[in-house]
Formats: C-alpha cells, sequence, structure tokens
C-alpha cells in the first residue's frame, strides 16, 4: 500500500507497512523503515499539512509533573486528543485549569515519536467563553483603531489643576473608595462629582453611557475618571463596548480610564485621553501633589519677590535720575533761573545806563560849561546886566529903544529888576 492510498494525497514518501504474511514477502521489501522512522514521517506530515488552530474541548486526565509541564486530553462527548502545555509556553496563571474545565487551545498537532501517541502541542489555552470573548475584542479593537479612534493627535491633555474632577463609576464599589482616599491625600480641596452608574451585568452599558452624557451636558468638571476596580474579562466587558467607545471619543472633556489592574486591557483605555493602571493611578495622574504645589508656588513667590525688589530698587534707582533731571528741566527752576538771568541783565542794564547817563551828564557838563562861557549870560557874572522892555519882554540894546516912562526888566547875575525910565541919554549927548 502506497502512502497516498494510507495518509491522503498530500503524502509523497513511500511507506512499506512493517507486519508480512510470509518470508517472502519480507525478501521483496528488503527496505522496510523502522518504526522510529516511521513516526518521524507521519510527525513530519502532521506538522506541514495543519497549520496552528484552536481546538475547543474539556479538560480530563490532568498531569502537573514536577518539570512544570502541563499534560491532559482534550474531549468532546463523541471524541478526544491528548495535549501538551510546555512550561516555556505558559504564560499568566495555569495553576487554576483543572479537570472538567471548557477551554480553547491554541496550538499545533503532532505526534509524541516514543510512543506513536497523536497529540496537540499547546501554546495558548483560555477559558472557552473568555476566549470568544477576547476575538470579539479584537475585532471590534481592529475596527475603532482603523475608524482613527485610538489615534495620539485626538488626545488632550489633562488639566494641570482640575478645577473640579469628575468620576462615573458605582458609588459602592472599591473604586470610588480608593479615588476618594488618593484625592484626599493628594489635593483635597479639588472637588469631586460622582455620576453613578453599573459597572458590569447587562444595565452597565447604557447607565455608564447615561452617566458620561450627564457629566457633558451639566459641563462641570474639566476631566473625567471612567472605570472601575478589577475582575474577569466578562466582569470587565462593559468597558469594551462600541456605543460607549464611542460616547468617549465624542467628549469635549478630557477623560481618564481606569479599568481592572494594570494588565487589564478594555477598548475604553484606548480611546481614553489618558490610560491609568488601576483608579487609585488615574487619581494619582489627575489631582497634583499639594505639598508639591505649594513648594513650587513659595518658590516662585520667593523669586517675585526677589524679581520685585530689584525692579523696585531699579524704578527708585530711575526715580532719582529723572527727578534730578526734572528738577534741572522743571518751571520752577527755570523761573528761578530766568529771575536769577534777569537780575543779572538788570543789573548790567543799570551799570549801563548809570555810565552813560554819567557820561552824557559829564559831556552835557562840559558842554554848558563851554556854552556858558560865551553865553551872555556869564557875563553878568562880571558886574553886567541885560534890560529888556518890561511889556514886551524884547531886548534894549540902546537907550533910544526906551521911552521915559516904559517900565523896565532888568536882569542881574542874580535875580531882576523893575524899573521905570525917567530920563534917557544917548551917546551923542
Amino acid at each position: 500500500m502506497y502512502a497516498d492510498e494510507f495518509f491522503g494525497k498530500s503524502f509523497a514518501g513511500l511507506v512499506i507497512l512493517a507486519s508480512m504474511e510470509d518470508s517472502g514477502q519480507a525478501d521483496a521489501f528488503a527496505g522496510a523503515i523502522t518504526v522510529s522512522q516511521l513516526n518521524r514521517q507521519v510527525k513530519t506530515l502532521l506538522e506541514s499539512g495543519l497549520t496552528r488552530l484552536w481546538v475547543e474541548g474539556e479538560i480530563s486526565n490532568l498531569a502537573k509533573p514536577a518539570s512544570g509541564h502541563l499534560y491532559f486530553s482534550l474531549k468532546d462527548k463523541n471524541a478526544q486528543i491528548r495535549a501538551a502545555f510546555f512550561r516555556q509556553r505558559q504564560r499568566g496563571p495555569t495553576i487554576g485549569l483543572k479537570n472538567g474545565d471548557q477551554v480553547l487551545v491554541f496550538g499545533r498537532v503532532s505526534i509524541y515519536e516514543a510512543r506513536g501517541d497523536y497529540q496537540l502541542i499547546a501554546e495558548q489555552v483560555e477559558p472557552a467563553g473568555e476566549g470568544a470573548l477576547k476575538r470579539q475584542f479584537e475585532v471590534l479593537k481592529k475596527m475603532l483603531a482603523a475608524e482613527g479612534l485610538f489615534d495620539e493627535d485626538r488626545k488632550r491633555d489633562l488639566p494641570a489643576l482640575p478645577k473640579r474632577i469628575g468620576v462615573i463609576t458605582s458609588p459602592t464599589g472599591a473604586a470610588i473608595r480608593d479615588i476618594l482616599s488618593v484625592l484626599e491625600r493628594r489635593f483635597p480641596s479639588i472637588p469631586v462629582v460622582i455620576y453613578p452608574a453599573a459597572v458590569q451585568g447587562e444595565a452597565a452599558v447604557p447607565e455608564l453611557i447615561a452617566a458620561l452624557e450627564t457629566a457633558i451636558r451639566r459641563d462641570e468638571c474639566d476631566v473625567l475618571i471612567l472605570g472601575r476596580g478589577g475582575g474577569s474579562l466578562e466582569d470587565l466587558w462593559a468597558f469594551n463596548d462600541e456605543k460607549l467607545a464611542r460616547a468617549m471619543a465624542d467628549s469635549p472633556i478630557p477623560i481618564v480610564s481606569a479599568v481592572g489592574h494594570e494588565v487589564d486591557f478594555t477598548i475604553a483605555d484606548f480611546v481614553a485621553d489618558v490610560r491609568a493602571p488601576t483608579p487609585s493611578g488615574a487619581a494619582e495622574l489627575i489631582a497634583p501633589d499639594r505639598d508639591d504645589w505649594l513648594r513650587t508656588v513659595n518658590l516662585f513667590a520667593a523669586r517675585i519677590a526677589r524679581l520685585g525688589q530689584r525692579s523696585i530698587e531699579d524704578r527708585s534707582q530711575t526715580l532719582d535720575w529723572l527727578s534730578r533731571r526734572l528738577a534741572r528741566s522743571s518751571p520752577s527752576a527755570t523761573l528761578q533761573r530766568s529771575k536769577t538771568q534777569l537780575g543779572n541783565i538788570r543789573q548790567r542794564l543799570t551799570a549801563s545806563v548809570r555810565s552813560a547817563v554819567a557820561d552824557n551828564r559829564h559831556r552835557l557838563e562840559l558842554a554848558m560849561r563851554g556854552l556858558h562861557s560865551v553865553s551872555p549870560l556869564a557875563t553878568l557874572d562880571r558886574g553886567y546886566a541885560i534890560v529888556e522892555d518890561a511889556n514886551t519882554g524884547k531886548v534894549l540894546l540902546k537907550a533910544s529903544d526906551a521911552s521915559v516912562g516904559n517900565d523896565i526888566r532888568v536882569r542881574l547875575a542874580e535875580g531882576e529888576l523893575t524899573a521905570t525910565v525917567k530920563t534917557i541919554k544917548s551917546n551923542d549927548d
């Protein structure tokens, strides 16, 4: 019998059955292979002919030797297959696996050559229900990522010091207690508004969306925490809802997701502006440390005081300089200088006038003396007199100019006389 008749058309090698009816046939197949070679060829066939795949079934005959490997049978109601889950492939907690668990096993089909056992080599083992949810999670994650809901450029920065913090969670859960405890420790003066909502179960998604819409409508918080405490994938499933993800993406208020523990990831984590590992971690991210802020404020206050003092000193020096300039250029100073200049000019003018007057007086005196020396009046000092007609004031130059009985005025060197002509005597007489 040829291999393609025994294993199917995909097997190209020639395999001979190991048992023979008679020695003649054995001689005819002198080139027979060993059982080990057969098992190796079958192993090659299985591993190359089948791709890795998911297999669902129930665990039975579970064995946990000291080596850390896990051996079990995976069965359904009609068949079973042996499976091996080697220690180096195990990720996360596997100690909880037990007989009767319905699981999904991802791996490859092979054969244990030593015994010829056909088996499934497990690379990943998950609870059957959770595995389906994870596949659903991956489909939604890929779709929303393609739409850009996870893009970093659409995420907003958190406020450095929130004026009010909103928390969307169960009001009776451990998460809200952790959040309030951290906020009380870090910055107790920041107000907190709780928007209550169920965080698991059928009512969770509509209540979470309604709470988010309420927070947006009231617009009283500048940052929101959306989250809950830890739990199984089923417990956290409300935060993997497409409607909730789109509502978060449309929120004008920055959102911090705080769902479960650090190892838990949900769709809400990818859509949120910031993902916190835990609810208390979200409070740590949002609320600054009050003591750090006080130290920073005090540092800035001291720096401002130094700058203010330096500015005051500089401006005082500038004010002094401007005051001196103003004192030199002020109206009162200008008026005082003008008064001083006017006084100097007045003194110089007075001195000049006095000098000019004295000079003119001297010149006048000289002129008067010169004029006096030739003045007729000067002769009066030598005993001469000037005779005038008392009525007409005409100077009488000769006796015949007067008539007897006329009044005459005689001007002497000192004073004058009035007389009446009694007799007239001419030079001829």
